[in-house]
């Protein structure tokens, strides 16, 4: 990072290990426009498993994870009127754009081209960027949001990903319709998520999921109206051509055209998990019956927004568990084995750093 910068404590991994250790860096140094942050939680995502790993082959070690940051201003530049010294805001997944391009210029800079990742990206000045799972962050006030005070700010931080990731394409393609049906496919971080917004929204949902026991879960806790196992062929096919829309959540490989046969002609699935394994979709699993597939990239800063202001008025919040930085290489481990109901969440500011590392 630049020279002269706020030196952070953090933890990253350094290798395809994954491994996290302590970590000491510096933040850049605070430019008008910034916005200095004390890091009170952050979650963590899938994607930050993906990538301290190197399975989508991209990581820039050390990587500092995490990008489901919500904390409390400590600090402003000359520049900023819109937050002040005590606000508590949130960080998502990115904290820059070009700013120049079609995509920005239409408000949906989250698929502008240069879009700086909240960790491992590549900032304007060349650096690294690293992520929430350190003490401080400094972030551009574009790049910003308010979480509103009647959000617990635990709970509040998946919402940075895992909640604008559903809640986007919900809006975007009229998934939020009173009455219409609404399918969620897996139940974990993003999946629990859309069910919340999706009852929020008064629609009709049902879970479908390869894990029988989260049926008690997913009707009695998350309120959904059904539940369908997707290895179960009498299920599935009692429910085919009911749904108006699907999300699907899952981040490990699976098949879609059985999920497609659930939808109604001209129904729509949105596609918000990133398994590393490619997708398989035959052609005639769409051609029949006019269904279409699209893919959602979380959500722009104004989608972000308007989410935590809908989840303020409504009291959604994830269900977290919430764990110290020295948990962080257990949780990681049970995460992948889908062992969190439903998003961990890093107790940052309560944890203690290795001043040394």
């Amino acid at each position: 990072m630049e020279q002269g910068g706020k030196p952070v404590l953090g933890w990253a991994a350094r290798d395809a290990s994954g491994h996290l250790s302590p970590y000491r860096f510096s933040r850049r140094v605070q430019r008008d426009g910034d916005v200095t942050i004390k890091v009170l939680f952050c979650g963590i995502c899938h994607t930050d498993l993906h990538v301290i790993k190197n399975e989508w082959g991209n990581a820039m070690y050390p990587v500092v994870p995490g990008h489901e940051v919500v904390g409390v201003v400590t600090d402003v530049g000359t520049g900023v009127t819109k937050f002040k010294a005590g606000d508590t805001v949130g960080v998502g997944y990115f904290v820059d754009s070009c700013g120049a391009c079609e995509s920005c210029g239409t408000g949906h800079e989250n698929y502008c081209p240069n879009l700086v990742l909240a960790s491992n990206g590549v900032d304007s000045d060349g650096a690294t960027t690293k992520g929430g799972f350190s003490d401080v962050v400094v972030v551009s006030k574009d790049y910003v949001v308010r979480v509103p005070e009647s959000l617990p700010p635990d709970g509040a931080a998946p919402l940075l990903c895992a909640g604008v990731t559903v809640y986007s394409p919900m809006m975007q393609y009229g998934l939020n319709e009173p009455g219409k049906h609404l399918g969620v496919v897996g139940l974990g971080g993003l999946g629990h998520m859309a069910v919340k917004f999706g009852k929020a929204f008064g629609m009709t949902v049902t879970v479908i999921s390869s894990s029988p026991g989260k049926r008690e879960e997913a009707l009695g806790r998350l309120g959904a109206d059904a539940f369908l196992v997707s290895h179960d062929a009498a299920q599935m096919k009692a429910a085919a051509g009911s749904m108006d829309g699907i999300i699907d959540t899952v981040s490990a490989g699976h098949q879609i055209v059985p999920l497609l046969e659930l939808l109604k002609p001209m129904g729509q699935m949105v596609v918000v998990g990133a398994p590393s394994k490619p997708l398989e979709l035959p052609a005639y699993a769409i051609i029949a019956g006019g269904k279409r597939v699209a893919g959602n990239g979380v959500g722009s800063i104004a989608d972000c927004q308007a989410m935590l202001d809908f989840a303020g008025e409504h009291g959604i919040a994830a269900d977290v568990e919430v764990v110290g930085m020295d948990y962080v290489n257990t949780a990681i481990q049970r995460l992948e084995r889908n062992d969190v109901r439903y998003r961990f969440v890093v107790d940052v500011a309560g944890s203690q750093l290795d001043a040394t590392a």
